[in-house]
């Protein structure tokens, strides 16, 4: 993504959520929100997943077909999913057709509820990888593509079979489900996210 020279937009927002009315609903009401909830925190990782090489307006625009056929992102029903369904998804032109990101949707379900067994739940333990402290981010140049905590969340889900887990691609993740505040300080969204972010209990620390 090009740095801007300016990174806020007129109104006061992050620059890369540009004008569109969909982007801009997802920078103001949903990135960077802390999520504890498993369907939430899963559909994000697997969406993270197909959006490797497109933007996320793409992934957006597709979202609501996404979660109708992997049944709202549910882990168990997604794991039950067979080479059939892989097959149907293939000729669908409402997600993102690509045979590697759909069977590792269905192999990350299977990681999920194994992952339920040995270490609570997914909740629990992708919070465990999230910054104790951030500093805020002031300008575009600030923003990194990865961080140790999203190369360890992403080394660590590897070894247990996870894929599609890169760093870049977690850390992209952690800046949407609230792990860091990455808008910009000068943003709308700023305050009212750390805000948040302060009053969140972080899931398997209550």
């Amino acid at each position: 993504m090009p740095l801007p020279e300016q990174p806020l937009s007129p109104d006061g927002r992050c620059w890369w959520c540009g004008d569109d009315p969909l982007y801009v609903a997802y920078h103001d009401e949903e990135w960077g929100r802390p999520v504890a909830d498993e369907r939430r925190l899963f559909e994000k990782i697997v969406l993270e997943g197909f959006q490797s090489g497109l933007s996320w307006l793409t992934i957006l625009r597709k979202r609501e077909r996404f979660r109708t056929v992997f049944h709202g992102f549910d882990p168990e029903r997604v794991a039950r999913m067979t080479g059939r369904d892989v097959a149907r998804l293939l000729l669908d032109a409402g997600i993102v057709r690509h045979r590697g990101k759909i069977e590792s949707a269905i192999n990350n379900a299977r990681q999920a509820l194994a992952l339920r067994e040995a270490e609570g739940g997914l909740p629990a333990f992708a919070w465990r990888f999230a910054p104790a402290r951030t500093e805020p981010v002031r300008s575009a140049a600030d923003i990194v593509p990865a961080t140790p905590e999203s190369k360890a969340l992403s080394r660590e889900l590897r070894r247990r079979g996870w894929s599609f887990v890169g760093p870049t691609t977690l850390y992209a993740f952690m800046q949407a489900v609230g792990m860091v505040n990455d808008h910009l300080l000068g943003c709308t969204c700023h305050g009212k996210v750390e805000r948040l972010r302060q009053a969140f209990v972080r899931p398997g620390t209550s």
